[in-house]
């Protein structure tokens, strides 16, 4: 890295941390310290919560994702984005839970069903399974600078060989730790808005150098055509043989998003709003707040995979002056050398790969390329041959070929980036990494504290020792996250590998946290059943996945049961072909954790509501929510209900009397954005052309163009304006409001038995 690219990185950086700890003299109490005093604006907290969940994992998985499918799945996702939208519109859940006023779901859990053991048990499950998903992530984001900045595995220090891996770990979340110490969700809030502010420029700069680099017509659409039959990178209805991301897997994650809608709030900024109807416009502003981020998250996807495939980049080539061999063979070498203890069969390997010729792959002239056989298949091939048959062998290559498909994109950006641009990669990747790691290793805190500590206490704590208890518990949890990303071997696709580890609590999570804020059926029965059900199938079936390769399938195959065992996933799954196809594979689980996330869900629901209504007893939701006879001066009254087409709309698109006219602007482009033109012009009436008239794969490729490359962008340059200004003037506002704010050492998320008697 240059000098030029250093002081891109450095700079900013120190910026961020002076500010992390100038925030702490905001930070008086546990609303404060927990939900920045609820007095947050909605840029600020549509800005902070965009670049926290744009994690450099993030940015990984998407491209591992899109490397393996292309576009052609994506186009039936469109028909989630109206229901998301409407979510956003309605404030489902986020309205109703900023009714509550509960600092954290364990609070509201524990009001909602009257049982403190159960807030204990239901904040375990939730924190470790978030912790355990989240851990991943800066292992994720170490590889990532390990290999985008070309470092050595293990560096050499008096003498001593050190992990070079391990001290990046502990580097970024002692990083993260500084951020959140002074004033936690206040710290969070300030840095997240600030890194998003100086992360749209760099969105554009990013976006706008691959769209200048590549020809879609000579670079992209060869890349994108040169697929076999029933697995097409482009035309949405031949993509039956797609395996893992295919049409089951956006149902899966439609159905996860609407009954999961409220699975993790609370300890997130949807407690940070100055009123409820304020954090409501901040999901609505989600819907154009993104701007360039998906589309330069969706051309990093795409370089990589044209780079990596195209006859282009093959050869030496003007336009980068590198070539896809090359950086094949180095990607397997660096692989194996973090994988593998052997050093003699790691040479073995290495000069196998050396000795591969290049590959100039031409559409047209040779066979297309496909899931089973593509490019990459002869190099991970070579290295699966060379690794003996053994369950720690199989092992070695699930981690090794894990790593060569996460790596691939950083190491085509270390490549093909100039001066400049290596260091705003740079600087974005550090502060999405710090965002993402600092949030969640928050909300994690936030839980253990008020869920797991608190509720043990016989008294009101105070204020002091409360924030201390915070930041106490932030460092362990660091070092929690730490261990378990030097330790714990992640080895599936990264999307698949966090939705088994966040089943263990989703599976339960809908029924209990959705349905507590709309039903009143609903009891503590219902609510147990749905954790022992729903979350007990996905610890087995992640019980199954980890076990697999090592143990269940060398069991297997040792009492001769590898047959009907095959024969009965084979049956079962067969009426679902070929979205769902579950056959033995030695070095993969059967099912996939779409598939298990799935299952627990419906078990979770069925056994909720079967629990609920065998010990029927109706639950006062007026008092919990604080309306009707409950209202005070800050909640509102229900507005009544108009059935004509127009009050329908109204409802549909969510406004109410509490919508100012920019609001409702705001509400109605999003409403018609959406339903006009993603869900009727870009998908409805695609779909009915392709009726009467089916398009060609290069009609779907000029569709892809457009629908993914140049609207995107064209609106992504007026969101970038819109949300820089809307988020400096909330920042503004927030430390104003937070000067002013009025104590109440009360409300720090307890429940006394005296607060029940009230």
């Amino acid at each position: 890295m240059s000098f030029v690219d250093l002081l891109i990185v450095i700079v900013p950086l120190c910026f961020i941390l002076w500010l992390a700890v100038y925030s702490k003299r905001y930070a008086r109490n546990a609303v404060d310290y927990l939900a920045a005093g609820r007095v947050a604006g909605r840029y600020v907290i549509a800005t902070g919560s965009l670049i926290s969940g744009l994690s450099v994992i993030t940015l990984v998985a998407g491209s591992e994702q899109n490397y393996q499918t292309g576009f052609g799945v994506s186009f039936w996702a469109n028909v989630t984005t109206p229901i998301m939208i409407v979510m956003a519109l309605t404030g489902y859940c986020t309205y109703r839970w900023r009714q509550t006023r509960c600092l954290s779901k364990g609070q509201f859990i524990e009001m909602r069903y009257g049982s403190r053991g159960f807030r204990f048990v239901t904040a375990v499950i939730s924190t470790v399974s978030e912790m355990l998903a989240n851990a991943i992530g800066p292992a994720i984001a170490t590889n990532f600078f390990i290999y985008y900045l070309g470092l050595p595995h293990r560096i050499s220090f008096l003498g001593v060989s050190l992990p070079c891996y391990a001290i990046i770990v502990v580097l970024c979340l002692t990083l993260a730790t500084v951020i959140i110490w002074p004033a936690g969700r206040i710290s969070l809030l300030v840095t997240d808005s600030l890194q998003a502010l100086l992360s749209y420029p760099v969105f554009v700069i990013i976006a706008g150098f691959i769209i200048l680099k590549l020809g879609w017509h000579s670079d992209v659409q060869p890349v994108l055509l040169d697929r076999v039959a029933r697995q097409s990178f482009v035309n949405p209805y031949d993509v039956s043989q797609l395996r893992d991301f295919n049409l089951f897997a956006l149902i899966v994650t439609l159905t996860n998003a609407v009954v999961n809608r409220a699975s993790w709030i609370g300890n997130d900024t949807t407690s940070s709003g100055r009123t409820p109807h304020e954090q409501k416009m901040a999901g609505i502003l989600g819907s154009w707040r993104d701007g360039f981020s998906m589309v330069m998250l969706m051309l990093l996807a795409l370089i990589t995979m044209v780079f990596m495939n195209s006859a282009n980049f093959a050869k030496p080539n003007a336009k980068f002056g590198t070539t896809s061999n090359g950086l094949r063979k180095e990607l397997s070498l660096r692989t194996l050398d973090q994988v593998m203890d052997n050093r003699v069969q790691y040479e073995q390997i290495c000069q196998r790969i050396d000795s591969i010729p290049d590959i100039v792959h031409v559409q047209g002239r040779d066979a297309p390329l496909s899931q089973e056989s593509n490019l990459d298949t002869l190099y991970l091939n070579e290295i699966k041959q060379t690794i003996p048959d053994t369950p720690k062998g199989r092992l070695q290559f699930q981690k090794c070929r894990t790593l060569y498909y996460q790596m691939m994109m950083p190491m085509v950006c270390r490549r093909i980036f100039p001066i400049g641009m290596v260091g705003l990669f740079c600087l974005l990747m550090i502060m999405l990494l710090l965002s993402t790691d600092d949030s969640r290793i928050f909300n994690a805190t936030g839980c253990i504290v008020q869920d797991m500590i608190l509720p043990f206490y016989g008294s009101r704590i105070s204020p002091k020792r409360h924030l201390l208890l915070l930041r106490l518990v932030t460092v362990g949890v660091a070092v929690f996250f730490a261990v378990v990303a030097i330790f714990f071997s992640q080895l599936d696709f990264i999307n698949m590998f966090t939705t088994i580890m966040t089943a263990l609590w989703l599976g339960a999570a809908g029924p209990i946290m959705v349905f507590g804020l709309y039903t009143r059926f609903g009891n503590l029965v219902g609510a147990w059943c749905a954790l022992i059900f729903g979350s007990g199938t996905a610890a087995l079936g992640m019980f199954c996945q980890r076990t697999w390769a090592a143990y269940l399938y060398p069991m297997l195959e040792r009492n001769g049961w590898l047959a009907p065992v095959e024969h009965f996933l084979v049956t079962v799954s067969s009426p679902f072909n070929p979205w769902i196809a579950w056959k033995i594979d030695p070095f993969k689980f059967p099912i996939n954790s779409y598939e298990i996330l799935f299952m627990s869900i419906a078990m979770g629901i069925l056994s909720y509501i079967i629990g609920s209504l065998l010990t029927y007893r109706p639950y006062n939701l007026d008092k919990l929510l604080h309306r009707g006879e409950y209202a005070d001066d800050i909640s509102l009254q229900h507005e009544r209900a108009s059935f004509s087409i127009v009050g329908i709309i109204r409802r549909l698109v969510g406004i109410t009397e509490e919508y100012s006219l920019g609001d409702k602007v705001i509400a109605w482009s999003v409403f018609l954005y959406s339903f006009v033109y993603q869900l009727g012009l870009a998908f409805v009436a695609v779909i009915v052309c392709n009726v009467f008239c089916p398009w060609s794969d290069i009609a779907w490729s000029k569709y892809f163009l457009i629908k993914s490359v140049i609207v995107p962008s064209v609106i992504g340059v007026v969101t970038t304006v819109w949300f820089c200004i809307g988020g400096i003037r909330d920042l503004l506002r927030l430390f104003r409001d937070l000067g002013r704010r009025a104590n109440d050492a009360e409300d720090n998320g307890q429940i006394l038995s005296r607060d029940v008697d009230k």
